[in-house]
Order: C-alpha cells, then structure tokens, then sequence
C-alpha cells in the first residue's frame, strides 16, 4: 500500500456515526457508571478521544510504541527533559532550535542537569563527545537554520553503547521522509505545528517513544505536568496529516528548484540545502531521507545584516514570520528572530551568519518563487548601485 493511502485509511470513521471526519470530543470530563468505571476516558488532561486518535496515528506514521500530543513544540522538549535527573548531562548538536537552547541553557541547566554542545558539525565529532555522564543525545536532523545531517544510525549504535538515550528532532524531515526509530532512535520529537499541521494555523508538538516503557514514562509525564493537545487542536493536525504526502513532496520539489536556482546567483555565497549534490551531508540523506525536505538557507556575499534585511523587505510572495512548513512560503532572518537568543559567538561558530536567510518554500508554483527571489535581488543590486554612483558624485 502506498503511503498516501494508508495515511488515509490510518484515520478511521467515527464507529459511532459513521462520521467520515474524526469527531472533536470538546469535553473536560466524562461520566462514570460507578466510581472508577468508565469507557476508557475519565479526565481530558489524561485522555481524550479526538487526541488519542491523533496520538495513534503519529505513532503508526513514526513506527514507535507510543506517542504523545503536547500544546507546542517546546512542550514536547520539556517533557523529554523531565526523564533527566540531576546531574545527567544532555549532549547536543551545535546547531539547534533557539527555543531548544533557550530551554537547555536557560533553564534546565539551573536544575542540575549540563548541558553539552558537540565541537564539530559531523557525525564523529559528535560520536566523539558522549561522555560517563552523557544520559541524552539530542539531534536534529536537518538542523535549524544551516540544515547540517548526522547518521542517526551510526549515533544511535553510539548511544547503545554508551547506555544513553538518543532523542531526534524529526520536524524537518518529517516521518515521510526520514524514520529515526527505525535508524534506532528511542525518542522522536516533532513541532506538529510545522508540516504535521501544515498550514500554520495551530501550536503543537508530539513526543513518539520507541518502546513501550518510554511511552508510558512520557504520558505520566504530561499527565502530571498538564501540557496536553487540545481536541480541536488536535483535530486540525489529523486533517493536515491527511494531505502531508502530496505537500511534502511539493516543499521538496520546490525547494530543490529554488537552491539550484540560488547557487548559481552572483549574490550569493553559499546555499544550504542537502538535496543539492555539493552538500557535505548529501550521502547521508540519500541514506536515510526519501526527501530533502522544504526549507533551506543561504549566505549573501555581503554579509551585513543591513543587507539581507533589505532584501527581504522586497520579497512579495515569502512572508516574513518565523516559523515554517505552512502551505504558503515563509523567509526569516534567523540571527534577528529564530536564534536571536543565541550568543552571538555561538552563532558565529554553527554558521549562523549576520546575512543567512532561512525559506520555508510553499507549495506555490517554484517558477513564482524563484521570480519573486530574482526581482527582491534586481531591486538590491540597482540600490547599491545607485547609492555608489551617489557616493562617486560626492566625492
């Protein structure tokens, strides 16, 4: 069977009804025939109807034992930090979401538990740094904004190794294209707000466990923490997820288009995308990625923040927000918005540079796109040069 179609037939009609959309269980309690006796539900924080279908079918999408829907992203981290103690130590690739920083420097790291940044952008150098006191490995893959690659594989043998859990952030690539519980993840984490979802309408995140012990640690920890998916929230992932398959493959269409058409133009220093064959990491997503995923970022050649804010400003189809995976395109400036909480050495040293600018790219039409990008740098290219004929005059 295809994936389209049993991601479809994964999301069943309501036995009840014979309603072919799942129904929205808009309840906070449920009632009992006696005390303690019910039909699987009692309280909506611990269950709820609508969620754990969606719960269900990130779980059959990830190929794990469990899964969880959190109220963000950022929830769902949370939640897998709280399987620490301190004194643990979480080893981190370099390049990861700001938020992810944010919660591990800024928070967690006050609670006893290090937190640890590979010195290195590959898979040994990270391999290399697991320690005694390593208890979680945290990958991205692609990372957030430069779209670095590691071998889940390799790191997760690693990790076995090593008696520590490997958890990997999945929201770039997406279970349609890459699977890291079978790449011998233990913990897969998504912003379900990004391509899951797909439509930039809702916050929500999702933990998926490789083994059944780790799922039900995770759900005591949300249940007990509060952080749940709201049903009608949830209710809007299950419909983004009925199409991600035809949407996935249009970000990843477009988006290799759009880094063919950037790295061939004179203003540009360097384009990240690991669908494009130069890609350091390009052997290692035909390993395990089926797609490259829809967002990239590039480098200008000139290298002032000045300059790539004004050429986003004169971008018409890519809206400038933070965020990504939504049908329409989306730019950022990650050293001013996603990763602004990140020292600015640190920012320096993972490639985040004053001019790199991430594209989420839509599922418009690439040639639009790409015009919409040729006619931001044109506008650029006739300001500079003006402001030097200026220059030239006064002098």
């Amino acid at each position: 069977m295809q994936t389209n179609t049993e991601i479809l037939h994964a999301i069943p009609s309501d036995p009840l009804t014979g309603a072919i959309s799942v129904p929205i269980y808009q309840t906070a309690t449920f009632v009992q025939s006696a005390p303690g006796v019910h039909q699987g539900y009692d309280y909506a924080r611990t269950n709820n109807p609508t969620r754990r279908i969606l719960e269900s079918l990130l779980q059959k999408l990830e190929e794990g034992s469990g899964a969880s829907a959190f109220s963000s992203g950022l929830a769902a981290i949370d939640a897998v930090l709280k399987l620490l103690k301190p004194g643990d130590e979480i080893l981190a690739v370099q390049d990861i979401y700001g938020g992810a920083y944010r919660l591990f420097t800024q928070l967690y790291a006050n609670w006893g538990i290090k937190v640890r940044f590979a010195n290195g952008s590959d898979t040994d150098s990270l391999i290399r740094a697991i320690s005694n006191n390593t208890r979680l490995i945290w990958v991205e893959s692609p990372t957030n904004p430069t779209l670095k690659l590691y071998d889940i594989q390799a790191i997760a043998s690693a990790a076995r190794e090593r008696k520590c859990l490997l958890c990997v952030d999945n929201t770039f690539a997406t279970p349609l294209a890459q699977k890291p519980i079978l790449l011998g993840a233990d913990l897969v984490l998504h912003s379900a707000t990004k391509y899951l979802s797909g439509h930039s309408d809702l916050i929500a995140g999702a933990v998926i466990s490789a083994s059944p012990e780790l799922a039900e640690k995770i759900r005591f920890i949300q249940n007990a923490s509060g952080a749940i998916l709201g049903p009608f929230d949830s209710w809007l992932v299950i419909r983004g997820i009925e199409t991600l398959a035809l949407r996935v493959k249009q970000h990843a269409e477009n988006a290799l288009l759009i880094a063919q058409w950037l790295s061939k133009h004179p203003a540009v220093a360097q384009v990240n995308y690991p669908g494009l064959k130069n890609h350091p990491d390009y052997e290692i997503g035909l390993k395990q990625q089926k797609f490259f995923g829809g967002v990239l970022s590039f480098d200008l050649k000139d290298d002032r923040a000045e300059q790539a804010i004004a050429f986003i400003k004169e971008l018409k189809l890519f809206k400038l927000a933070e965020s990504l995976g939504g049908v329409k395109s989306l730019v950022c400036l990650p050293s001013e918005m996603t990763h602004k909480t990140i020292p600015v050495e640190r920012r320096q040293e993972i490639g985040i540079s004053q001019s790199l600018i991430r594209l989420s790219v839509g599922i418009e039409d690439a040639q639009d796109l790409i015009d919409d990008l040729d006619q931001a740098f044109e506008i650029l290219n006739n300001k500079i040069h003006h402001i030097k004929i200026n220059q030239y005059v006064s002098a």
